[in-house]
């Protein structure tokens, strides 16, 4: 695993790593909405560029010009931090004062590095044996935070056996007096009894910190056979920076007497799990307010082991920074049933909307809705409606009549799928493509899973579901255009059929994810059970699921017709879509497939999920998602932000690095 730094000739060596190496990973302390003062001297004091999660830089010395004139500045091989190398690299490093920090390979070090040369400065690395073996989320994760008083720095991160830890910034060695050595162990304290060793819960993100206050959320295992219905629950915490000591607790499954209880009929909040916040955490500090982005509760597809709504899975949940008290709640996906997790950053903005200055946030989603609130009451910016929704049939399951729709940003990409929807190159590809659905059933967002049947329907075919949309990587906002700049995969095509379980030892839940006739594969995660400290697989594993089309295809061509992914700048004053244009190069299995000879065929974009942007004041820069043999696309790419159709200004630069470097 190598981490890249570039130079240009019009920007310095520190600039380019603290800008582009951020960039390189396009996923991700200062006021929430101003041009953050932590980027504009080429610093990125925290994950997202600053606490409201903008990636925004007010930079401009690097841009359309000299973009494809970047130059390798230096190298960092993490490959020797672990056992074996990494292939899914996530982070997004620090840069502060001259020096990048950053979680590396697969024993989720910490190192320090020269920002202008890539000189190791001093490295950190926890051996956590059975612990670390037995975790959920293991590899390098997501990143780290930073945190100063003007006299201490330090830097905090999560190992994959899921402990605090708190190392000073300019030597690396933990911080005697925070928790135990240095060490807070987040398996305790935690209002449930969790196996220390084995134990189900960690997180791969980088916790957030303010006002002395370091927040931590929850993730579990990865993949979509869960075990049971029943699991550790994933709550939210908040800890003293300087001594480690628990401050507040935030159930995100409610427990009984609170708000929210009410919605887990039969008592089902008290064994169901999950509903963590493993994403990306924002927080205005002058508000003292937390904004926690909450995701599925167990299993992901069949929830007839805990009826009602569920609060507060698939919720904008806001918080007291000091005290972890809920100001309030917005659930978007009532009885989750889809894997809609709430995977993106909140975005802290302040907008002008019919000449009233509001202080809002904006949560990209999964199914490409731009959800936009009033950050200090709750109230949605344009009308939210409840509409009525499917009920399916799926014996045991419960369905909530209504789900709502914002009115206003308009979904981004496709988050059903349709005949209108299916491959069209030819007439002979349109053919079978309709044949190959014949046997699923289709429909806009929000339509149920099924009980797969040989006869049919095998499954429900779905968009913007488990891989989204938009997942983990988010937007970014400019807040000088008040614009929102967010990838969507436009074509990540997840059937959803549901079988029952091949026994006992597999799940205890009812009906898992499976197809009729087909043998039974249980869906793992891409990164488990292969950290330093787990025993070595037989081969190489294979990063999870892309964004591809679980098998169904035309002729080995994507069943959904392009765009296959998409960049959307969306103002957030108008609530509209101001331009929109396909991401990535068309792929190699497109433009050399023989059935297609000929045909005059307009950019595809590329399918993903692991896609982010970041942008600047003359750019919006992301990365493809995969490697092509066309010359123009070794490399990142770059667009003036612009409130009109990019036209020519939407022109592909390249850069001396290629996605490959990085995986």
């Amino acid at each position: 695993m190598t981490r890249t730094a570039y130079r240009s000739v019009a920007a310095s060596a520190a600039l380019a790593a603290g800008l582009m190496a951020t960039a390189a990973g396009i996923s991700g302390q200062s006021g929430p909405t101003k041009a953050a003062p932590g980027t504009k001297n080429g610093e990125w004091p925290a994950y997202g560029a600053d606490l409201a999660h903008t990636k925004y830089s007010p930079l401009d010395q690097i841009n359309a010009d000299n973009f494809s004139k970047l130059e390798i500045a230096w190298r960092f091989k993490t490959d020797n931090l672990g056992t074996r190398p990494e292939y899914k690299l996530e982070g997004t490093p620090l840069m502060v004062g001259g020096v990048l920090y950053a979680t590396a390979g697969t024993r989720r070090s910490v190192v320090a590095l020269d920002a202008g040369t890539g000189e190791l400065l001093w490295v950190h690395g926890e051996h956590e044996g059975e612990r670390g073996a037995a975790a959920p989320r293991q590899l390098s994760g997501r990143g780290l935070a930073y945190w100063t008083d003007g006299k201490e720095e330090r830097i905090l991160y999560v190992t994959p056996g899921y402990r605090l830890i708190a190392l000073d910034a300019r030597t690396g060695v933990p911080v005697a007096t925070f928790g135990k050595n240095g060490a807070v162990d987040l398996k305790l304290d935690i209002d449930q009894n969790i196996e220390l060793v084995a134990g189900e819960i960690g997180l791969q993100s980088a916790p957030v910190v303010a006002r002395d206050v370091v927040i931590i959320g929850a993730a579990f295992r990865e993949g979509m056979t869960a075990k049971s219905y029943k699991n550790n629950k994933g709550y939210v915490r908040g800890f003293d920076v300087r001594t480690g000591k628990r401050l507040w607790i935030f159930h995100t499954i409610p427990i009984k007497g609170e708000v929210g209880y009410e919605t887990w009929l039969n008592g089902s909040a008290d064994y169901t799990g999950n509903t963590g916040v493993w994403t990306q955490i924002s927080i205005d500090q002058e508000l003292g307010l937390v904004y926690l982005p909450v995701e599925t509760p167990s299993s992901d597809f069949y929830g007839g082991h805990r009826p009602g709504n569920n609060l507060f899975a698939e919720s904008l949940v806001c918080v007291d920074l000091k005290t972890g008290r809920r100001k309030w709640h917005y659930q978007m996906v009532h009885h989750p049933l889809w894997d809609h997790d709430l995977s993106s950053a909140p975005l802290l903005a302040d907008i002008t909307v019919g000449g009233r200055v509001i202080k809002a946030v904006a949560l990209p989603s999964k199914q490409c809705f731009l959800y936009v609130f009033d950050r200090v009451t709750g109230q949605p910016v344009w009308p939210i409606e409840e509409r009525p929704a499917e009920k399916g049939d799926v014996p045991g399951e419960w369905y909530s009549p209504t789900q709502p729709f914002p009115t206003r940003p308009p979904a981004y990409c496709r988050n059903g799928v349709s005949v209108d929807d299916l491959i069209e190159f030819t007439p002979e590809l349109r053919a079978e493509a309709l044949k190959a659905v014949s046997k699923y059933k289709l429909g806009p967002v929000y339509t149920p899973p099924v009980l797969s049947k040989l006869e049919g329907p095998l499954a429900t075919l779905t968009l913007a579901t488990a891989s989204g949309g938009t997942n983990w990587p988010g937007g970014s906002y400019d807040p000088e255009t008040r614009t929102v700049y967010v990838y969507a995969c436009n074509s990540c095509l997840m059937p959803i059929g549901l079988i029952p379980p091949p026994s006992k030892e597999i799940s205890d839940i009812r009906y898992v994810l499976g197809t009729a006739g087909q043998p039974f594969r249980i869906s793992t995660g891409p990164g488990e059970n292969v950290g330093a400290d787990a025993p070595r697989p037989a081969s190489t594993p294979q990063a999870g699921r892309g964004g591809g089309s679980f098998g169904l295809n035309v002729q080995g061509l994507p069943l959904i017709k392009p765009p296959y992914g998409t960049i959307s700048a969306i103002s957030l004053d108008r609530g509209e879509i101001v331009w929109q244009v396909p991401h990535g190069e068309t792929p190699d299995v497109i433009r050399n497939h023989p059935a297609l000879k000929g045909l005059e065929i307009p950019r595809t974009g590329q399918p993903g999920y692991g896609i982010g942007t970041l942008v600047t004041k003359t750019l919006v820069i992301a990365g493809d998602s995969q490697v092509t043999t066309t010359p123009r696309t070794l490399g990142a790419r770059c667009c003036a932000p612009t409130t009109r159709p990019p036209a020519k200004r939407w022109a592909p630069f390249t850069c001396r690095r290629r996605r490959a470097d990085r995986r």
